[in-house]
């Protein structure tokens, strides 16, 4: 089949149902950005918000905007936004924290749900900072706990009645590659072990059912395909069958049962408020309004399908027109078994990013060779893709990626 021209391309923009999104975003004319998955770019509404927040509320009301402009309430505020997105009850889900520090907390109330166990099942290759936390968690809580690593084809076969959890990464930062939340859930929950989830890379661009699944806990980020803002609060999820069972250990203040009672002693909230430790980042909370309104806006059953659609245009594209100049696809090539980001192996992974970051198409490279373009489908046009795998195939042409300026290391690769 030949490869799809650019009028194609530009046929398939306007018939697309998401198209109106784009106009949302605030992009830069002639950029491609294809690192959403990483940070999603700014909504247009997000900068008002956010003065509304500084410049009235905080500037002009101050501490009265915790009552009058309800500070107090945005992490169960937002948190009943995004539920829906995930499946979710309103009362099941708090913003708050960091992705790491809401996984600490979930991982130890699964821990503690099962204290006879010693087992966590983790998929290894997954982003390293889900296995750093636990492995601290677990030096610290003792007991002869261990993980037990086990990659896609083998966690089925790793659950048994030593676990205590499993603990996965719905969609996988690398390869982008998807687990099946719903059967691993159910097999877990056969032997007796618990199920935590981290969405950070599948929250926002695909339907999301942790109710449906039988999840225990979850958790994710806002700031890729939520498009909350660097560093934006990430999201807990609490099965209410856990709610007044399930203590977190960061038990602050925001998770007291009463805390305007300044007690002594700490009594735990007996639903999801407990899952909440300290002072919320508010005008971080103000930021990312608008990225959960959109979302929410957003028919999450389309977003899925034009991901797919744009991923199979990218590998399609880049194959025929770059093949011979050494990618190798390691995501899954159908759309069913993967997310929204496709990713290469390339021995020149890194100056290549970058020859193309020159040109105006932004993807990202992680080590030691994995180049990652995100498909994010409501500012991602077909027409992108097609541009982005043109400059690609120009700078390989040309090996324009070879100059020294790109090869050399930045801070953040």
């Amino acid at each position: 089949m030949p490869s799809p021209t650019r009028a194609h391309c530009e046929d398939l923009d306007r018939g697309d149902p998401l198209g109106a999104f784009r106009a949302e975003f605030a992009l830069a004319d002639g950029l491609i950005y294809l690192d959403g998955h990483s940070l999603g770019p700014m909504p247009q509404a997000a900068l008002a918000r956010l003065h509304e927040a500084a410049n009235v509320e905080w500037r002009r009301d101050l501490i009265g905007s915790w009552n009058s402009a309800g500070w107090f309430q945005q992490p169960y505020k937002l948190g009943a936004v995004l539920a829906p997105l995930i499946g979710a009850g309103a009362d099941e889900v708090v913003v708050t924290d960091t992705t790491a520090i809401n996984l600490f907390k979930v991982a130890a109330c699964a821990l503690a749900l099962r204290p006879d166990r010693r087992i966590v099942v983790m998929e290894g290759s997954n982003f390293p900072t889900d296995n750093y936390i636990v492995q601290g968690l677990l030096g610290l809580v003792g007991r002869g706990l261990e993980i037990r690593f086990a990659e896609k084809p083998e966690v089925m076969a790793a659950l048994d009645r030593d676990v205590a959890a499993v603990i996965l990464t719905q969609v996988h930062y690398r390869t982008s590659h998807l687990l099946d939340m719903a059967a691993i859930t159910r097999h877990a929950h056969d032997i007796g072990a618990l199920a935590v989830w981290d969405l950070c890379h599948s929250a926002g661009i695909m339907p999301i059912d942790l109710n449906q699944a039988g999840a225990d806990f979850a958790v994710g980020c806002t700031y890729k395909y939520l498009n909350g803002g660097p560093g934006s609060p990430a999201f807990i999820f609490a099965a209410r069958r856990h709610h007044g069972r399930a203590i977190q250990p960061l038990t602050g203040w925001w998770g007291h049962a009463e805390p305007f009672a300044f007690d002594r002693d700490y009594r735990p909230a007996t639903n999801v408020s407990q899952m909440l430790t300290g002072t919320q980042p508010i005008l971080s909370m103000a930021a990312m309004e608008a990225g959960l309104e959109m979302a929410a806006r957003a028919d999450m059953g389309q977003v899925r399908d034009k991901a797919g659609q744009l991923g199979e245009l990218l590998i399609g594209l880049i194959e025929a027109r770059c093949g011979a100049f050494g990618f190798r696809l390691i995501s899954p090539r159908a759309a069913a078994e993967r997310g929204s980001h496709v990713a290469f192996d390339h021995p020149s992974g890194y100056p290549i990013v970058r020859a193309l970051a020159q040109r105006g198409v932004i993807g990202d490279f992680r080590a030691p060779e994995t180049i990652r373009f995100g498909l994010a489908p409501l500012y991602i046009r077909y027409v992108d893709v097609w541009d982005a795998v043109a400059a690609l195939a120009e700078i390989m042409r040309t090996r324009a990626w070879d100059d020294p300026e790109f090869h050399r290391l930045e801070a953040v690769t």
